[in-house]
């Protein structure tokens, strides 16, 4: 049986992983152990905190909502409790928006979910 030299792929795996270990300070930019460990530890992370931002969104929206409709004397659960019988279906990515860069439509928002309440 032919004897197989595995330098080739060794090479482009470690190649691969020190490639995304640019940036990294010291020896987890140079050495692949360290690299390696670095790499995996980094991938874990970046794949938590892509559902992790979803979360951190949504909260944040909710934030700008209810100290948006504290003026208009609603609360955010009255606020959202208020769309749903105006039957006004927009998400709360929409509404915080219009809460921070157009006030006056958030405004007429708001006065039509009050009447329907």
């Amino acid at each position: 049986m032919p004897r197989v030299k595995r330098g080739v792929r060794a090479h482009a795996r470690h190649k691969k992983v020190l490639k995304m270990a640019k940036g990294y300070r010291g020896g987890r930019r140079r050495l692949y152990r360290s690299a390696r460990e670095g790499v995996d530890r980094a991938l874990c992370f970046a794949y938590r905190d892509r559902k992790v931002r979803k979360r951190e969104f949504r909260n944040l929206w909710i934030v700008r909502l209810n100290a948006a409709v504290r003026p208009y004397g609603l609360s955010y659960s009255r606020f959202i409790n208020c769309l749903d019988k105006a039957n006004i279906r927009l998400d709360r990515k929409v509404l915080a928006d219009l809460a921070v860069y157009a006030p006056a439509d958030f405004a007429r928002i708001v006065d039509l979910a009050k009447q329907a309440a």
